[in-house]
Formats: structure tokens, C-alpha cells, sequence
């Protein structure tokens, strides 16, 4: 059962949808007993949500899983640390970072030290199929991720949306507590990702609300 997967400290918001995340479950185990490989492996599928939901303070909402087993590792934009050869999403942030904040903590790609601080990395599809982006998208686990988000905007949680299947979640947030914008994606960062000051946006939200700021 794929729902016993689940944080404990969200199994009982997510309850209603067991049922979907097990059919989902199975669903996906028969493609990999076809030979399909998903992403990413099953004991990082909810990777997100070890951050109990009074602990989040800013989610940022990704589209999908990196489609190769190196960097699917159950965290919107991060990747294991490394030198060298980051995705070119997780490049643009580290540049916008450095304009905008000045420093970065995370130049080696390893986002949990943002995790650490309350920001949840959460892909509004948990899966995909290796080497396709995007080939999970209509298997609904968008109705999940929703909840999820929904969940945390209740609780005062700072959205940060970047791309158009993250913004369509704005209307879960108080709108004084979004930032959205432009995808950092190479094909679309130059087009206002880059400039656009989200991080120190972020910071003077969670200031406002009597937050510690994030250190990026």
C-alpha cells in the first residue's frame, strides 16, 4: 500500500485520498513490473512531507521529478551534492540567489538545509517515468499535491510559485503571503526569473508574519 508510505504526522490530513494514492500504487507498480522505471524510488516518494505541517514555512511548488536516478531524490530542484553539472533550473536559482541575496548556502545543489529551515520542495507530481519529463502528469497527482499545499496556506505557509502549473495554486494562499513568477527554466528564466528578487521577497513576507527569515 503505497499510502503507508506517508509521514505520520500527514497521514491523518491525507486520509481521504488513500484509496487514490494506493490505486495509484498499484498503477505504477505494474508499469515498473513491464520494465518502466519510476522516479523516484519509492522510499523517497514522499521525501517532502517529513516536514510536519506546523514546521512549514514556505513551500515552493516544482512541476515534476528530475527524469534521471541521480537526481530523483523526492525534493522539488535539489539534487545530491555535488561540485560541478547542476540542472540548469537549479543553476538559475543559485545565480538569482547570488543577486539577490548576495550568498548562498546551497551552490552545491543540496537543498535540505533549506528543508531544515521550514521550506517544503514539493513537485506538484510525485512521479515520473525515467527520461520523460512530464510523462506522469495526468495520473492526478496534482488533486494530492493540492491538498498537501492547501494544507500548509492554511496554516500561514509563504507560497512560492514559479511556472504556470505552480501559479494555479495561488488562490490557497492569503495574498499577502505569495510570491510568484517565471519559471527558471534555461527556456523560460530570462523571460523574469532572473532579476525578479524572490528569495529576499520571501524573507520580508516571513519578516512581516514574525519569522525567522530563510538563510538561502
Amino acid at each position: 500500500m503505497l499510502s503507508s508510505l506517508i509521514p505520520d504526522h500527514w497521514k491523518e490530513i491525507l486520509k481521504g485520498h488513500n484509496s487514490q494514492i494506493d490505486q495509484l500504487g498499484e498503477y505504477l507498480q505494474k508499469r515498473a513490473d513491464q520494465g518502466e522505471r519510476i522516479l523516484p524510488d519509492k522510499k523517497y516518494l514522499f521525501r517532502a512531507l517529513e516536514l510536519k505541517p506546523e514546521s512549514v514555512k514556505v513551500i515552493i511548488v516544482g512541476q515534476d521529478p528530475y527524469p534521471n536516478v541521480s537526481d530523483a531524490i523526492g525534493l522539488c530542484f535539489a539534487v545530491p551534492a555535488r561540485k560541478t553539472g547542476l540542472p540548469g533550473s537549479l543553476l538559475n536559482i543559485q545565480k538569482e540567489i547570488m543577486t539577490d541575496i548576495g550568498s548562498t548556502t546551497t551552490a552545491d545543489g543540496d537543498l535540505t538545509r533549506w528543508s531544515n529551515q521550514g521550506v517544503m520542495l514539493l513537485n506538484r507530481v510525485l512521479t515520473v517515468t525515467a527520461g520523460e519529463s512530464g510523462s506522469h502528469s495526468k495520473l492526478g497527482w496534482q488533486e494530492i499535491t493540492e491538498k498537501i499545499i492547501s494544507h500548509c496556506a492554511s496554516l500561514g505557509a509563504v507560497g512560492l510559485l514559479w511556472g504556470s502549473s505552480a501559479r494555479e495554486l495561488a488562490p490557497v494562499f492569503d495574498r499577502e503571503s505569495i510570491v510568484e513568477g517565471v519559471h527558471p527554466s534555461p527556456l523560460s528564466a530570462h523571460r523574469g526569473f532572473l532579476g525578479s528578487k524572490p528569495f529576499s521577497k520571501v524573507n520580508q513576507i516571513l519578516e512581516s508574519k514574525g519569522k525567522t527569515a530563510i538563510i538561502w
